[in-house]
């Protein structure tokens, strides 16, 4: 392993809601080597109406804690702090239920996305960005609390043009500005080249703008390709290369040389592999390709 890295982990996709398969995910992901796993804590049901179900985490725990593994833990996805202003302190409720899942689990990251919302003239934009960094401060204090570091992920808006969310470059801006010692970045390589691709800007740049509030990094492939053609099967979406597909490293056209090449992390950066259920079967193949640029990766204490 690089120097710096903390480890490479991978998501554990689809899990049935009863667990019964999770054991066996958690199986399959050491098998490749692999000593980081997350959680999908979003599709895991231990989260109900803001409060933690308690029989459902004690059995996440009885089948994740025996084992020599690290985890991290993805929220809820639509935790969004762009939100009008009645409906954030549900948002916060729903975040520090799943923040306290993520602590009693042992998890040393959560990662939740970054706002998103209808495009709108430019002062109802800054308003949702001061709303933002009001409640990822909050959320970075509870993280703190929690010996957790909370990573913002950048997502990308949708195929139309009609939503917005904020640019890799634009969600380092705003780090900086929040400024707290536990509040990060999930940088999502992913989702950055379909954004990116969508306004005519330079993925590599903007990755390595958010590069350095990246504790947390995403891994999988696409071709930066809006999902703006109506397909009956993912085979097909596939065959456009459309969308985000979660492809293995190396299937898609994200130039990963160069991109490492351009990106400085902080040391102790995770890099998660979040492959789709579809191609779990290619898995190892990714860890084996994702294990052979370790050595591009640069980081640098912060």
């Amino acid at each position: 392993m690089t120097q710096g890295i903390r480890g490479i982990g991978m998501t554990a996709m689809g899990v049935n809601n009863d667990l019964s398969d999770l054991g066996t995910r958690l199986d399959e992901i050491e098998s490749t080597g692999l000593s980081f796993v997350e959680l999908p804590l979003y599709d895991l049901d231990c989260v109900i109406a803001g409060k933690i179900y308690r029989p459902q985490l004690e059995a996440i725990k009885r089948i994740t804690q025996s084992r020599p593994l690290t985890y991290t833990v993805h929220g809820p996805h639509p935790i969004n702090f762009f939100d009008d202003v009645y409906r954030l302190p549900r948002h916060f409720e729903v975040l520090k239920a799943s923040m306290n899942c993520a602590a009693e689990l042992g998890a040393v990251h959560y990662v939740v996305h970054a706002g998103m919302m209808p495009l709108m003239q430019s002062a109802g934009l800054d308003a949702a960005y001061e709303r933002q960094r009001e409640w990822l401060s909050k959320a970075g204090d509870l993280a703190k609390s929690l010996g957790l570091y909370l990573c913002v992920e950048n997502i990308f808006g949708d195929y139309f043009g009609k939503v917005h969310t904020p640019t890799p470059k634009l969600l380092a801006q705003e780090l900086a500005l929040i400024n707290h010692s536990h509040v990060w970045a999930t940088l999502d390589i992913g989702h950055a080249f379909i954004e990116t691709n969508f306004h005519g800007l330079d993925l590599v740049s903007d990755c390595a703008a958010l590069a350095p509030f990246a504790r947390h990094v995403h891994i999988h492939d696409c071709f930066g390709r809006q999902d703006d053609i109506w397909m009956y099967t993912e085979s097909e979406r596939l065959a456009f290369g459309h969308g985000d597909l979660h492809l293995p490293v190396g299937m898609g056209g994200i130039p990963w040389g160069a991109l490492f090449a351009a990106c400085v992390f902080p040391q102790g950066t995770i890099f998660n592999i979040e492959l789709a259920k579809r191609y779990w079967h290619w898995r190892q193949n990714c860890v084996d390709a994702m294990n052979a640029m370790t050595s591009k990766i640069n980081t640098r204490d912060q």
